[in-house]
């Protein structure tokens, strides 16, 4: 099925139609990550609203074109915490959904019925959404493809594909030609070409999900200890550490935000301490936290 960026929603900028194009790993991806120049002049910002298990939201600014990454905490809780960084929720451009798990999709119909807000996800995400809860009334949905990149005016966002137990899982990397930020949680595992993306940014928010002798010792059963450290699972803090410790040795990550902390098998000082141990304590670590927004991050 070939695929077209629509117009933009009435008085706001659009950039030109998506189209497809090799994300990282691919054939011709360096040298698509090579050309170009760094054309905008303003600063990139995230905010993540929330994170982890019991619901999931980020917010990425670039030249006066915000987006929403995934829609997994009520409305009003998103737009209250964007209204906190003087953001007007109802200025967003769209809600990009990763992939199916109600943590990410639960709350997706309410943003675009109550705020008008057109929501991005794949057919098949959007198919396994709905056949496990309801997300109500969806009017405003626009497909893309996993390894697609989708244009927002100076944001240029690459989904790409991940191997979590979803139908159809991608991560996010938003370049605005001047700097290149990854949104990537629910990760599975470190998959082949997920070094590469990692070196590819400036900035990343990454999943740390859990402590793996906290995971052993504590009270999830087998089956689910499984899930969580098998390829279909989550990032331990010593996979994200070493991941995070290999791209900011290539010079060009400046930050990262440990995300997706599991409230059970993990805690943020001991995600952010096996960090530290791995990239050393000059560079900068943030914590996305479980029920309250981080402060607005310049990428």
């Amino acid at each position: 099925m070939g695929f077209q960026a629509p117009a933009g929603r009435a008085g706001r900028r659009t950039g030109p139609p998506g189209v497809r194009r090799p994300i990282l790993g691919q054939p011709g991806a360096g040298a698509l990550y090579r050309r170009g120049a760094r054309a905008y002049n303003g600063a990139m910002f995230v905010m993540s609203l929330q994170s982890g298990s019991n619901g999931n939201c980020v917010y990425v600014e670039s030249d006066g074109t915000g987006l929403l990454i995934d829609a997994g905490i009520s409305g009003d809780a998103a737009a209250r915490r964007l209204a906190g960084a003087g953001r007007d929720i109802r200025r967003v451009e769209a809600v990009l959904i990763s992939h199916d798990h109600a943590d990410h999709v639960r709350c997706a119909g309410v943003y675009q019925r109550k705020f008008g807000l057109p929501l991005w996800a794949t057919r098949r995400t959007l198919a396994a959404a709905q056949a496990f809860r309801s997300l109500g009334r969806l009017g405003d949905v626009r497909h893309f493809l996993p390894g697609q990149v989708l244009r927002f005016g100076p944001l240029r966002v690459e989904a790409v594909p991940t191997p979590h137990d979803a139908v159809e899982g991608v991560a996010f990397v938003l370049d605005d030609g001047r700097s290149r930020l990854g949104i990537l949680t629910d990760l599975g595992h470190v998959f082949a070409n997920l070094p590469e993306v990692l070196a590819s940014l400036d900035a990343a928010v990454i999943e740390s999900n859990y402590d793996p002798l906290m995971l052993a010792n504590g009270r999830y059963p087998q089956p689910l200890q499984e899930r969580i450290r098998g390829p279909g699972g989550h990032l331990s803090n010593l996979e994200a550490a070493e991941l995070v410790r290999l791209a900011a040795a290539g010079g060009r990550l400046r930050w990262a935000c440990l995300a997706h902390l599991s409230e059970e098998n993990n805690r943020p000082g001991l995600a952010l301490a096996t960090h530290r141990r791995a990239v050393g304590r000059d560079f900068p670590l943030h914590v996305a936290w479980r029920y309250q927004p981080t402060e607005m991050m310049e990428v």
